[in-house]
């Protein structure tokens, strides 16, 4: 599958084979590289690509500046990404597939962890600040701008003063295990709806949820 991948990039220089740039997506889950890494809160975004590949039956393979895997819903495209250049420095794989692929930002979703919302807590946004988030505000800093899709995962925050980084980094309970499952599949049907139905409808539908 990888020499395929290899030799693809080497003939047309581009993944997706989608000639339409509006019909061709980026979905970018964020999270570090590493198996101490692995089930941690901050991975949230790694751990729904994952879900969904299982769902869509696609599989990641190796490329530059993250994995990436591929997609298709009633005539859409959608390349997903896993960065390589852990959470601090997103923006610059981000930028790299938005460029390589030809893909207009309206059609960038970037799925990230938040300690601001509940746990299991939903919300997709067209634009804000990065609340903190380093992610996001490297993300930000690449695309000069703060108008861009972002899906936010609730991981609570269950913590002390000072002990934020030990709990994004920590990893989850049982409970959260058990509940996860359910919050996959929501938030796969979100990814879908955004790609058929749009920002806006989506919005309506799974804000909150």
């Amino acid at each position: 599958m990888f020499q395929f991948l290899e030799s693809f990039f080497k003939m047309n220089g581009a993944l997706l084979d989608e000639k339409d740039a509006m019909k061709k997506f980026l979905v970018v889950g964020l999270g570090n590289i590493g198996e101490e890494y692995a089930e941690t809160r901050h991975n949230i975004g790694f751990k729904i690509l994952d879900s969904l590949a299982l769902e869509e039956d696609f599989t990641f393979e190796t490329a530059k500046l993250g994995d990436v895997g591929t997609f298709k819903v009633k005539g859409r495209s959608i390349i997903c990404l896993k960065p390589s250049t852990y959470m601090n420095r997103s923006g610059k794989a981000v930028k790299y597939w938005m460029d390589k692929e030809n893909i207009p930002l309206e059609n960038v979703l970037i799925i990230t962890d938040d300690i601001n919302l509940s746990f299991g807590t939903i919300r997709l946004k067209t634009k804000g600040s990065d609340g903190g988030h380093n992610g996001l505000k490297d993300i930000q800093q690449y695309l000069l701008t703060t108008n861009y899709n972002r899906l936010r995962f609730g991981v609570g925050s269950d913590f002390g003063k000072g002990k934020q980084i030990d709990y994004v980094l920590g990893e989850w309970n049982q409970e959260e295990k058990d509940t996860l499952i359910e919050r996959y599949e929501r938030v796969n049907a979100l990814i879908r709806s955004f790609v058929l139905s749009g920002v806006n409808r989506t919005m309506n539908e799974y804000n909150g949820t």
